[in-house]
Formats: structure tokens, C-alpha cells, sequence
């Protein structure tokens, strides 16, 4: 029998010969050495909500704690005030904030706001990193280590967020050169959500029908601890391992705001779903059981021209989708499950009673916004360069390298940057928003729709988009969201000049 590796190998091999290949592999399993509980017995956990030190200014602290996820076990995270998700940040556009993270973990951190207008010092740079008091730091010794500039804040860092950007779900996580993967598999992961007078003007569901849903993977040890390739802290992804998880790391278990397989009560109304696919590898393919439709509202960067219904929606790590779906299309007592058709379940809804509903969807959500013509057009190509033990995961051939930039567009300028591929890649470009015009020259799939900041490319895909670079000149970087491959760097910079 071939294996995964064998298989992306002969992808590899054959070329654009077979592009538009359907595999949906896009990473390596991983097995828990404890008994898997019983799904939807665990309540759905909500995040906390950050709560400011003063007006505009927050603070969290990235501290290891003792979590109950697997009942009956407790499982060390590393999380934004110890928890994991760390809280959501409820913010409001052009509300400048300045978020001060402390470290207390033994490892460096680098924190990136995923989806932010931010200025380049605030982005979360990889080697711009925040160490423990007192802690020192000493760069690792890859073969790419030489040609990097570090910078180490000690105890903390001010990031500043001007938020000068439309109403969307945001998350922020780790982003530290090489230890991605392994520290967000950790729990350094949260909620930004974004707020306007646009989106609060419509009937959607709010306050406690408005629900953020962070979705991922984890694999548990016997004693509860996250199993993980390497958690060493003290180590890169190690050879032989970093082989064997090229593709990326999948576990058995699935969890929504940190709970395994939850189950939430729900009035027979309408919901608004924030979904986050926060995995560091895993794509899902999400649908409904016993039937119905997601209505989408929102995309990454915010809200959709005009509503679309979906049967399913596709999400790659990285992404965000706001639906709404309507609970009063179920009679009460029915459970709703929400399930993966790419493999199992997801968590599920328990329609416990009739209530007021003054919510809609509109046919109409935002206004069209006119786009410029591009004054450009790129190709980046995401492809496993090598093989056996030299093998790599590269842009345009080139593993990432801090400060050499792959392209200088103008601010405020628009251009068509063409994606290619050989294996699943997540595409996410940071300050630039997009739209997704083409797939292998057809028209875009119907989840490409709205604002975006992250795109699913599959495997021998061509993939055009419109980027517009609003906000800050400086150094940004797009990468592949699968954390394996970003570790293993499928990075690459570009400069906004």
C-alpha cells in the first residue's frame, strides 16, 4: 500500500499533467494513546470576553495552565491569560487598541493578528519575539538561521491595532519562526472580533445568538497532554520527524472553543455561527444532520454583498465563514449535528424551545465596492522542492529567508497575485484583502465569495485573486496557513512600498 508520502511523491513526479487531482489528504494522523470520550456531552464553552485595563489599552498574559478537555484528565495549555482559546477581543472599527502581551512561558512568541490592517511592527513578525523576564535567547541553528535579524522584546510587547478596517471575525495566534505549528497546537490561539455601524444596522442574531465557533484537532497523550511530533521546546521539528509529518498533523479529536465534540442548547431561532477553522492542518467539509442549509453572511474580511446558501461549506485553516442557521426549521427536541463529510462529527445543537425572534437576513448586506484595475500580476507557486531528508516546502522554489521580499507592491495599488500548487495549501497573505476571481480559469467556488484573506488552493490548482494593500507601508508576508508547512518554510515576504 502507498503511502501519503509515497503519494504526494508521485504527485510530485507527474506534474501538471494531472492537475486538478481530488485528493483530500492534507495531513499526517495522529492517534491518542487515551480513551476518546463520548461525543456531545460536554457543554459548548464560550471564551470570556477581554475586558480593557484602561480605554483602548488591554492586557493578556501567555501563561501555562492545568485545563480539563478530555473529562477525567487535565491537559497543560500555553494561552493568552491561560486559557484556551485565550478571550475575545470585542472591538470597534477606528478604535485604536493597544494590546500589551506578556510572556511567561520558557519560550519565545511572536503574536499575529490574523486578518489585521495592522502596522508592520505590530504583525507579528517570526523573529520579532517576546521572551520571559529574565529570559535569554539564544537563535537556533538551522541551515537558514544565519540569515536572520532577530528581535527580542524582554517581558512584553505592545501591539497596536488601529482597526481601521470593516466589521469581520479575526483571530489572533502564535506566529514564532519554526514553532508555529507546535505552539498554537499548545493553545495560543483567540477571537478578535471586529464591530461597525454597518453590520450592527442589520437584523442579524445578536448578543447571545451570535456565537464564535473555533474548530480544530488535537491528539492526547495517556496522561492527558497534547501529543504532538515535537514539543520539545528546545528543538525544531526534528528530522526524521519532520518527514513523517511533512504534510501536516491531524488528531482524532475534534474541538470546538477548546471542548471535545460539544453540544449546545439552542432556541428555535435564527444564529449567527462565527466559524474558524483553527486547525493546523485539517480541512472541513461542514454540513448540517438531519439537513439544512449554512446561509453565509460573512466572509474573512467581513460581510458579503448579498447572503448565499450553502448545503456545505469547505473551510481550510485559517479561513472564517459567518452563517446563520435557523433553528426554528427543526422541531424542538430534534438534534442538529454538524458534521465533517470529510470525516466524522463536529459538535451538536439541541433545539430545546420556542422563542421571540426579531432577527432577518437581509437580501441586501453591504454595498459593492468598487475595485481598481490591477497594475500587476504575480505568480507564486507553492510546491515541495527536494527529496528524502532534503526535501522542502517552498515559494517559487525558494525556502523562506527573513528580509529578501518576492515583490514591492504600491500602497493603496491592486494587483492579480496567481497561486499555484502541488498538495493542499491554505494561502494567507497578511495586511492585503482579495478577491478570489478564478479557479484553473473557471469561475470561483461559491465559499470564494466576499472579501478574503485566505484561500484554500487544492492540490494542481491555479487559483487568481485581486489583492488591494490598504493600510501600511513595510514588510508583510504571505505564507501557506498549514503550520507544518510554514514551519518548514513556505514563507516568503513581500514589501508595501
Amino acid at each position: 500500500m502507498i503511502s501519503r508520502r509515497g503519494f504526494l511523491g508521485l504527485l510530485g513526479g507527474a506534474g501538471l499533467a494531472i492537475a486538478g487531482c481530488g485528493t483530500e489528504v492534507s495531513g499526517e494522523a495522529l492517534t491518542s494513546a487515551l480513551p476518546l470520550p463520548p461525543k456531545f456531552t460536554v457543554p459548548l464553552p464560550i471564551p470570556k470576553t477581554a475586558v480593557p485595563v484602561r480605554p483602548g489599552h488591554y492586557e493578556v498574559v501567555q501563561r501555562a495552565s492545568k485545563m480539563e478537555i478530555i473529562p477525567g484528565t487535565t491537559t497543560e495549555v500555553w494561552g493568552y491569560d491561560g486559557m484556551f482559546p485565550g478571550p475575545t477581543f470585542d472591538l470597534r472599527r477606528g478604535s485604536r487598541t493597544i494590546l500589551r502581551v506578556r510572556n511567561e512561558l520558557p519560550v519565545p512568541t511572536s503574536t499575529h493578528l490574523h486578518g489585521g490592517v495592522t502596522p508592520p511592527d505590530s504583525d507579528g513578525y517570526p523573529t520579532d519575539l517576546v521572551v520571559a523576564p529574565g529570559q535569554g535567547f539564544r537563535p537556533p541553528h538551522g541551515d537558514h538561521s544565519h540569515h536572520m535579524s532577530w528581535t527580542v522584546h524582554q517581558g512584553a510587547k505592545d501591539y497596536v491595532y488601529p482597526l481601521e478596517q470593516r466589521a469581520a471575525t479575526l483571530w489572533y495566534h502564535d506566529h514564532r519562526m519554526d514553532f508555529t505549528g507546535p505552539q498554537v497546537w499548545r493553545g495560543l490561539a483567540g477571537f478578535l472580533i471586529v464591530r461597525d455601524d454597518e453590520d450592527d444596522a442589520l437584523p442579524l442574531p445578536k448578543g447571545e445568538r451570535d456565537i464564535p465557533l473555533m474548530i480544530c484537532d488535537r491528539a492526547f497523550e495517556e496522561d492527558g497532554s497534547f501529543r504532538f511530533p515535537s514539543l520539545d521546546p528546545s528543538l525544531l521539528i526534528r528530522p526524521g520527524v519532520q518527514d513523517a509529518y511533512m504534510e501536516g498533523v491531524e488528531g482524532d479529536v475534534i474541538l470546538v472553543n477548546g471542548a471535545p465534540w460539544p453540544i449546545l442548547e439552542v432556541d428555535a431561532v435564527r444564529y449567527r455561527l462565527r466559524l474558524l477553522n483553527a486547525s493546523n492542518a485539517r480541512r472541513y467539509r461542514l454540513a448540517l444532520t438531519p439537513g439544512g442549509h449554512f446561509i453565509q453572511v460573512g466572509s474573512d474580511q467581513g460581510l458579503l454583498t448579498a447572503p448565499v446558501a450553502h448545503d456545505a461549506i469547505t473551510i481550510a485553516p485559517g479561513e472564517r465563514f459567518d452563517v446563520i442557521v435557523d433553528f426554528s426549521a427543526y422541531p424542538v427536541g430534534t438534534d442538529v449535528t454538524m458534521t465533517d463529510r470529510l470525516g466524522g462529527e463536529v459538535m451538536r445543537f439541541r433545539v430545546t424551545r420556542k422563542a421571540k425572534d426579531d432577527s432577518a437576513t437581509p437580501k441586501r448586506l453591504s454595498a459593492v465596492e468598487p475595485v481598481a484595475p490591477a497594475v500587476a500580476t504575480r505568480t507564486f507557486d507553492f510546491r515541495r522542492t527536494g527529496q528524502g531528508g532534503g526535501a522542502s516546502w517552498t515559494i517559487n522554489g525558494q525556502r523562506y529567508r527573513p528580509g529578501r521580499a518576492l515583490a514591492t507592491p504600491h500602497l493603496g495599488s491592486t494587483e492579480i497575485w496567481r497561486f499555484t500548487s502541488d498538495f493542499h495549501h491554505p494561502v494567507h497573505v497578511h495586511l492585503a484583502r482579495f478577491h478570489v476571481l478564478s479557479r484553473n480559469g473557471r469561475p470561483p467556488a461559491l465559499t470564494d465569495a466576499g472579501w478574503k484573506d485566505t484561500v484554500d488552493v487544492r492540490p494542481y490548482e491555479v487559483v487568481d485573486v485581486l489583492a488591494r494593500f490598504d493600510g501600511y507601508r513595510g514588510r508583510y508576508m504571505i505564507h501557506c496557513h498549514n503550520l507544518e508547512h510554514e514551519d518548514m518554510a513556505m514563507m516568503a515576504d513581500f514589501d508595501v512600498i
